[in-house]
């Protein structure tokens, strides 16, 4: 009888017990479902990164906009879908950090539906106004908005966008009349028309705009300038001090997804979003950093960012909805 080291022997009893579909997976396409309209930064990542994992796997992935109601409907269908790893969320701190403060009830629960899979990038925000508007500066928004409490306006297609603007408002002592939107893509088409003042919303969404000339940028949201536009100043800088508002991307999969189908997932977003390609595709566009995680990480991370969401909301007196 043929005797086998003790460490093959475990692999092999390791591998036989896998579901078949994990060994192999994938082995149809994929479904990315994204909460936000097509056009957005979260749709512009899905694409990007779904085009690495069908280079890699020759399986096609297949992305299904979802728009509306501030990431419900996306997260509730990814939730009650088929757990085997052909539905994933590609989603932002939005759903999965920030509605459950923003909101009395959720028709998914953040953290029970879901198997976290891997964090995808992060990035600021950039304030825009239209040209048309008086201020050509942070401080002078801000020096219009406190001479007249509650006339200017702000619209929001994210619950990132929002807080932004939410933020702003507490931090710089001002009252703005908040819009809200199913994307931040039609916020901007109105702030475009001139229906809302101003918006904070992700560079990939706004920072083309102003590069065309339509929109006038103020500043970004993080504690750095952009390097995509670097005359434009922070937040911060620009007279609002320890102002800092980001966004991240992570994907997840139903709760009860077979732990090796999770790691395969891990996998191929991971390297996806370490490719070249990516890169020259949404990240480097964008202004988005690349930023990946374990499953575990990222469940860490998820915790400790809906903790400071709901700090953020209950220090600017947000009733839930």
């Amino acid at each position: 009888m043929k005797l086998f080291p003790l460490a093959a022997l475990t692999a092999a009893m390791v591998v036989a017990s896998l579901p078949g579909h994990a060994q192999t997976f994938p082995e149809k396409p994929i479904t990315f479902v994204v909460p936000f309209a097509a056009g957005t930064a979260t749709d512009q990542i899905a694409r990007a990164l779904g085009t690495q994992i069908t280079a890699e796997t020759k399986q096609a992935v297949v992305i299904d906009n979802k728009a509306g109601a501030s990431g419900f409907i996306a997260s509730q269908s990814v939730a009650k879908a088929p757990a085997d790893g052909y539905t994933v969320l590609i989603t932002t701190n939005t759903t999965h950090a920030a509605n459950e403060h923003l909101f009395k009830k959720l028709p998914y629960d953040p953290v029970k539906d879901f198997a976290p899979v891997a964090a995808l990038g992060k990035g600021g925000q950039i304030m825009v106004v239209n040209p048309s508007f008086p201020a050509k500066s942070v401080a002078e928004f801000i020096a219009l908005a406190k001479k007249e409490p509650g006339k200017y306006s702000f619209g929001s297609g994210s619950s990132s966008s929002r807080m932004a603007g939410e933020l702003l408002q507490q931090m710089a002592d001002i009252r703005l009349l908040h819009v809200p939107y199913k994307s931040n893509t039609l916020a901007v088409t109105d702030l475009l028309g001139g229906q809302i003042n101003m918006m904070i919303t992700d560079t990939a969404t706004g920072l083309p705009q102003v590069k065309a000339g339509k929109l006038r940028a103020l500043g970004f949201s993080s504690s750095t300038r952009s390097a995509l536009a670097p005359d434009v100043p922070t937040i911060a800088e620009a007279g609002v001090k320890g102002y800092e508002m980001g966004y991240w991307f992570a994907a997840y999969a139903p709760a009860k997804t077979p732990p090796a189908v999770v790691k395969r997932l891990n996998e191929l977003l991971v390297k996806a979003a370490k490719s070249e390609a990516a890169k020259t595709a949404f990240y480097e566009p964008t202004g988005t950093e690349v930023f990946t995680s374990s499953p575990e990480e990222l469940a860490k991370f998820q915790a400790g960012e809906s903790q400071k969401w709901g700090r953020i909301v209950k220090a600017a007196g947000i009733e839930a909805e």
